[in-house]
């Protein structure tokens, strides 16, 4: 079993990041967590990216970068531009913002603190056993793949 993100939580808001990819035609990620995390962007960032990616199935648009501005737009993942922050008194945060002519979406997902944990790795231990090989990511244990999305 391997997960980015063993919330329930973060999986749901990949899986519903995922269904409003196909419809809104411009895409940001905001990724918060706290100063000792050493990657960004983060492994949830990364892999919410490219789920939407596979699941539009064409590029996002983007918006032209300011003038003289380089890469004041984020890092570009599959399309995407995916924020990164780190700052003492953070735990771990992710926004995936969508848009459109007139609208956006916004779906965030907040950890408060290491106890979300717990129920994703609990199901994981319960469920793991009835597959065979690797299973990847919650959304599987959890029934949130369509029968096209294979790993």
């Amino acid at each position: 079993m391997v997960a980015p993100n063993f919330a329930i939580g973060a999986a749901l808001m990949i899986h519903f990041a995922k269904l409003a990819a196909k419809y809104l035609d411009y895409a940001e990620i905001i990724e918060l967590h706290h100063h000792q995390k050493v990657d960004a962007p983060s492994g949830t960032a990364l892999s919410t990216a490219k789920a939407m990616a596979q699941a539009r199935g064409k590029l996002f648009y983007r918006p032209s970068e300011p003038k003289g501005v380089s890469g004041s737009r984020g890092e570009q993942v599959e399309g995407i531009n995916i924020h990164s922050v780190r700052l003492p008194g953070l735990m771990a945060h992710q926004e995936v913002i969508l848009g459109t002519a007139g609208q956006t979406l916004s779906i965030r997902h907040d950890t408060i603190n290491r106890e979300c944990f717990m129920p994703g790795i609990m199901l994981a231990i319960k469920e793991v056993v009835k597959h065979q090989g690797l299973v990847y990511g919650l959304d599987a244990l959890l029934g949130l793949r369509g029968t096209d999305e294979r790993v």
